[in-house]
């Protein structure tokens, strides 16, 4: 029998949470990471949760049951890339948790980024995780990589808390 892995769903628009909910119900195990921000509005502020990937679920399951989760409403297909489903590994979901965990300022870049400069952080919250630095205007991110659905998390690290790697 085939191993379960993390397949990666696109849903309608803004509908990530419904879907995931109604995954849940189904007994799927299902991963949908949220970051909280603040907003402005003319009267007020205001922190709110939103999907860190817009438009991405995380479902477990094997090849064979796709066409089962993609029947609650909200979801579209399965992302592909190069004609195979697109997959997530359990240690790639284990940092976006982590970086989710610490609250440091997160933002998702699905661009296309020439690697950089290796680096290891040895400071702060998100201590000892590798990853390299990227220069986006006039600020330093570090970027963490997560290959299975080609998306970057950009992180603002100081630069006292990061140390060059080979």
């Amino acid at each position: 029998m085939e191993d379960l892995k993390w397949y990666v769903m696109y849903t309608a628009s803004r509908s990530e949470k419904k879907v995931a909910d109604r995954l849940i119900e189904k007994g799927w195990e299902v991963y949908l990471p949220m970051i909280e921000e603040l907003r402005q509005w003319s009267d007020r502020k205001k922190k709110v949760k939103r999907a860190m990937f817009n438009g991405y679920v995380f479902v477990k399951t094997r090849r064979n049951q796709l066409w089962e989760c993609l029947q609650v409403p909200g979801a579209v297909k399965f992302v592909h890339f190069s004609g195979q489903h697109a997959t997530v590994r359990e240690e790639d979901l284990d940092i976006i948790k982590r970086v989710i965990e610490t609250g440091v300022g997160v933002e998702s870049d699905g661009s296309e980024i020439d690697p950089g400069e290796k680096v290891k952080v040895i400071g702060g919250p998100l201590q000892n995780m590798t990853g390299e630095v990227i220069e986006k205007g006039n600020q330093d991110y570090f970027l963490i990589r997560i290959p299975g659905i080609y998306q970057n998390l950009l992180i603002s690290v100081p630069r006292k808390f990061l140390e060059v790697t080979t």
